[in-house]
This record gives structure tokens, C-alpha cells and sequence, in this order.
């Protein structure tokens, strides 16, 4: 299986099932080994941390976890619609395409 991904950190994306289902947020992270990304307030979950240095009182933190990339649909900042993303290349350079509106993403 391929490791590249049609979403990338900074996208829009809304989520289209699970418990935040309906959510829409940027793209914080993208972790194409494990096919997951993690979205800004989607997925949140308590977290007993340790006391360091940087955080020497420690106690239960809020993180957000990593979420499958096939449960978020690109939103394209073109529209503003959910869409789904067609590849072309053009002049050597690989673009994005939504679906939707036909223009380029990147």
C-alpha cells in the first residue's frame, strides 16, 4: 500500500463519521505510515501526565488523537464544500483537483 496521502497538514477537513462526526477543523498533523491524521479539537481525549520540566505541576492534560484518514473529507478552500480530490500534473508539478469546482487545490 501506498504511504501518500490526499490530505495534508493545513488542509480543512470535516469529519464524516465517529463521535465528532459533522466537525470541521485544520489538519494538525498527518501520519501517512499508519493512514491516520489528527484534527484540531476531533478525537479529544484526558491524559494523566507526568511532572517534568516543561510542565512541572503534571495532572490530566486534553490531547487529540490520531483519526483514520477515510473518516474526514477535504473541504476545498476554493467552494467550501466537502469534496472528494482527482491528482493531474501539470507543468512537473503534482496538483490536487477538487472534484467540485475543477479548481486546483494546492
Amino acid at each position: 500500500m501506498s504511504n501518500s496521502m490526499r490530505i495534508h497538514k493545513g488542509d480543512t477537513v470535516l469529519v464524516i463519521s465517529g463521535k465528532d462526526k459533522g466537525v470541521t477543523g485544520p489538519v494538525m498533523r498527518a501520519l501517512p505510515q499508519s493512514r491516520k491524521v489528527v484534527v484540531e479539537k476531533v478525537a479529544v481525549a484526558k491524559k494523566a501526565q507526568r511532572p517534568t520540566r516543561d510542565n512541572p505541576q503534571g495532572g490530566i492534560i486534553s490531547i487529540e488523537k490520531p483519526i483514520h484518514v477515510s473518516t474526514v473529507m477535504l473541504v476545498c478552500p476554493k467552494c467550501s464544500k466537502p469534496t472528494r480530490i482527482a491528482k493531474k500534473v501539470e507543468d512537473g508539478k503534482k496538483l490536487r483537483i477538487c472534484k467540485k469546482c475543477g479548481k486546483a487545490i494546492d
